[in-house]
């Protein structure tokens, strides 16, 4: 767990010899959740841990959470877990992965890899989301960001049809509780990720297409870059936000532009 103030502003460096990889500075707003407790899981690598810091640069106090603190597949450790950190005004459901697996035709797909990575992503969301439901109701005030692939929308460069499958099930997710909690106040919405180098695992991926295959990947987004963790904090930061209180149920592709091309 980490719990920390955070800064005002990021700045991303370029990342040398890497098409498509830009530096940009990324100003935050400050003060606007103040007094909001936020939970974000998965904050060991890139995207949760830029999301935990835009969180409390915005005024909010954060708990991270990732598998060295807890199982999230786990009913018993979820509660534990939940129970500890208190009332949680915030949570965004950002763990999950590819449970270091890699594509394979379905017929060699066993079914221990099946759940696995259907429930680091989707169970895992489940069992937060239910966790934090009846405090937000009592306080008739929550927002809950699922943090989905671009893989929902199209196909899954990884080829795991679990991730694209489980990835896919966090928009219906992300609807059903937008419809079952909008009368508490309760807003719950969704960001799909393009391709972003956050992790070891999507570092290896990146390698793997080769300069050929990276320039070709880069060619296929509207902004002509790669995104960054900030990138997609900047979506959480908006969707828990005051101003955000009549958007709900909602699925945005955060990408550069490449949904569409």
């Amino acid at each position: 767990m980490e719990q920390a103030i955070g800064t005002q502003m990021t700045t991303v460096q370029p990342v040398t010899g890497q098409p498509g990889i830009a530096a940009h500075t990324i100003t935050q707003p400050s003060g606007g959740l103040s007094g909001r407790t936020a939970v974000v899981t998965g904050t060991a690598h890139g995207i949760g841990s830029a999301i935990a810091a835009a969180l409390r640069a915005d005024g909010a106090t954060v708990t991270g959470v990732d598998k060295a603190d807890a199982d999230l597949t786990s009913e018993d450790q979820v509660r534990a877990f939940f129970a500890a950190v208190g009332d949680v005004d915030i949570l965004v459901n950002n763990a999950g992965g590819v449970c270091g697996q890699v594509g394979h035709p379905l017929e060699d797909v066993s079914e221990q890899d099946w759940h696995a990575v259907v429930d680091a992503n989707l169970t895992s969301a489940f069992l937060c989301t239910r966790a934090v439901v009846p405090g937000m109701k009592q306080r008739r005030w929550g927002r809950i960001i699922n943090i989905s692939s671009a893989a929902a929308l199209t196909v899954s460069k990884t080829g795991i049809q679990a991730y694209a499958s489980a990835k896919a099930g966090q928009l219906g997710f992300t609807r059903q509780m937008a419809h079952e909690l909008g009368g508490y106040g309760i807003t719950v919405n969704c960001i799909c990720p393009g391709f972003i180098l956050s992790n070891p695992t999507t570092e290896r991926q990146w390698a793997s297409y080769g300069e050929d295959g990276q320039r070709d990947l880069v060619a296929g987004i509207a902004l002509g870059r790669l995104g960054q963790p900030e990138d997609i904090a900047n979506g959480v930061q908006f969707f828990a936000a005051e101003r955000s209180s009549w958007v709900t149920g909602q699925v945005i592709a955060i990408d550069g532009g490449s949904a569409f091309l």
